[in-house]
């Protein structure tokens, strides 16, 4: 199978898992080690501001609109480990960039500039990730529990949490309430 780095991987309706179900994971790293991804869709229960301020004292020229954002629930694997997924902008330690419009930093500098005018442009800020072994997310898409698409940096920054899972759906051209959950094979 080709890398799925830089896509989002859709949950099937029929996917059952607990922490799964009805997300839309973003395909950070995908080759022969494995796969590392983050939901987009799982908002925790602080905003970027609450999760700032264990970092950094608030400043007069916060953009109090971008820190009002939901910090994300990124998948199961180290929860306090933190991400932060923004539009292209070069200059941070421990960054990466994912795709021509979208990069991932680790490091604590960006959080420092998070709600100032050095912040990148579009951002969000996920805890923890999703993780698979080698061979494991390319047998959970042949059993039917995931679909692909190429990431789209609209649905990444600019539409609702809560409307990710539909809209990713709707760039197949598919409603996902519509489908079975049978795994068929030609």
């Amino acid at each position: 199978m080709d890398s799925l780095e830089n896509q989002f991987l859709i949950a099937m309706p029929s996917l059952n898992d607990p922490y799964f179900h009805k997300t839309v994971t973003y395909i950070c790293e995908h080759n022969d080690s494995g796969a590392m991804g983050l939901v987009i869709n799982i908002p925790v229960r602080i905003s970027l501001k609450e999760l700032l301020s264990q970092f950094k004292e608030s400043s007069e020229d916060d953009n109090v609109e971008s820190l009002s954002q939901r910090v994300l629930a990124g998948g199961p694997v180290a929860p306090d480990r933190g991400f932060v997924l923004h539009s292209s902008q070069a200059g941070w330690d421990s960054s990466l960039e994912l795709g021509k419009d979208i990069m991932i930093t680790t490091s604590k500098d960006i959080l420092a500039a998070l709600g100032t005018d050095d912040a990148p442009e579009k951002f969000m800020v996920a805890l923890g990730y999703a993780g698979w072994s080698p061979g494991q997310l390319e047998a959970e898409i042949q059993q039917n529990s995931w679909l692909n698409i190429p990431a789209d940096a609209e649905i990444l920054f600019d539409t609702p949490i809560e409307l990710r899972w539909q809209k990713a759906a709707e760039k197949l051209g598919i409603d996902l309430g519509h489908l079975s959950s049978d795994v068929g094979h030609a």
